[in-house]
């Protein structure tokens, strides 16, 4: 938990940004350099961490440790790279107020709220105060035992993946559900994932697409050597429970592909829905069902024209997701071009 701020009322009052950066590419930590002085010409203060200082080389900037008092004070921490970036951040903001914004610069970028054609626009929304806040359900997670004693914990935005620790070998577990076992299986693992983590490894692994604003846990076996290993979408109250028998194979526990807590013999892992949300920061109108379109470029005009067009199609030139206007209520597109309007949605003549 972040310690109070401390300093004269004015510096109290100061807005604050935080920037985490992947500064592994230079056209990356460029836009972070020209937003860094765009944010500080508005008056708003701007902390890098120390970790990513030399890179950034950012004068004026605040300089802070990388570590759970980073975002203290910040209103925005925002994110210039992709969803492994914007994970990373998730660490900082978790026990502050501050809001996650983030800049796609990866390949997907579920997570990111603007693509870097859009800087300036959610710049300016910075600075006007003119976004508002989701809170996305996040999941806390405890390893006991054999004995039922707590031996370690971790939390996630994404996703918990209990998985072996030999490859060699198939993980032995059993599922429960609010202490009430339901089945068991050998598998390569077990995913526990938010909505917000139902695009991501879930995803990959056979799991339903859960929109963000619904409150729920899912769990997705991966791999698994059984007739009823489907994907499970339980209440946001539940308690998931995955037990790994004693003479079974080792196993471990992966948070967001970031954080790994080791399971012990005859252990269990219990996940239940975590008492603080992560907090995620939006400018812009899209909705979900937008970024699912334009991320994968689905087939929204109908076979027969996605048939007549040909394959990626839907995938538009612009990487940004408000250009692409896949659903707009004035019947015209960002070049004024007009728009049949089928099924409710509208798109462009082909």
């Amino acid at each position: 938990m972040s310690k109070p701020s401390t300093g004269t009322p004015e510096e109290q009052r100061r807005r604050r940004v935080l920037l985490t950066v992947h500064t592994g590419r230079r056209d990356i930590v460029e836009l972070a350099r020209t937003s860094a002085a765009r944010l500080m010409r508005g008056g708003i203060s701007v902390k890098i961490l120390e970790d990513e200082a030399p890179d950034l080389d950012i004068p004026d900037a605040e300089v802070v440790p990388c570590d759970e008092f980073a975002a203290k004070d910040a209103e925005i921490v925002m994110v210039f790279g992709g969803d492994g970036t914007f994970l990373r951040a998730a660490e900082l903001a978790r026990y502050t107020d501050a809001a996650l914004m983030g800049v796609n610069l990866g390949r997907v970028g579920f997570l990111a709220e603007t693509e870097p054609e859009a800087v300036e626009e959610t710049l300016t929304a910075i600075e006007d105060c003119e976004y508002s806040v989701e809170e996305r359900l996040a999941i806390q997670v405890d390893v006991l035992d054999g004995a039922g004693t707590v031996v370690g914990g971790t939390w996630a935005l994404n996703e918990v993946s209990v998985e072996k620790a030999e490859r060699s070998r198939v993980l032995d577990v059993v599922i429960a559900i609010d202490g009430r076992p339901l089945t068991s299986f050998g598998c390569d693992g077990v995913l526990c994932a938010t909505p917000t983590g139902s695009t991501a490894y879930a995803f990959s692994a056979g799991g339903p697409v859960v929109w963000p604003d619904v409150a729920a846990l899912l769990l997705v076996p991966t791999n698994a050597h059984a007739l009823f290993a489907r994907p499970l979408v339980t209440s946001p109250n539940s308690v998931l429970t995955v037990a790994v028998p004693a003479d079974g194979n080792r196993a471990r526990v992966s948070a967001d592909g970031r954080r790994t807590v080791e399971v012990p013999d005859g252990g269990r892992v219990d996940v239940r829905r975590a008492n603080r949300p992560v907090r995620i920061a939006r400018v812009h109108s899209a909705t979900f069902g937008d970024r699912l379109v334009a991320k994968f470029g689905l087939p929204v005009r109908g076979f027969r024209d996605a048939r007549r067009a040909g394959p990626g199609h839907e995938l538009f030139t612009s990487r940004n997701v408000l250009d692409r206007d896949v659903v707009d209520v004035d019947g015209k597109d960002a070049g004024g071009t007009t728009r049949e309007v089928s099924g409710g949605g509208t798109h462009e003549d082909v």
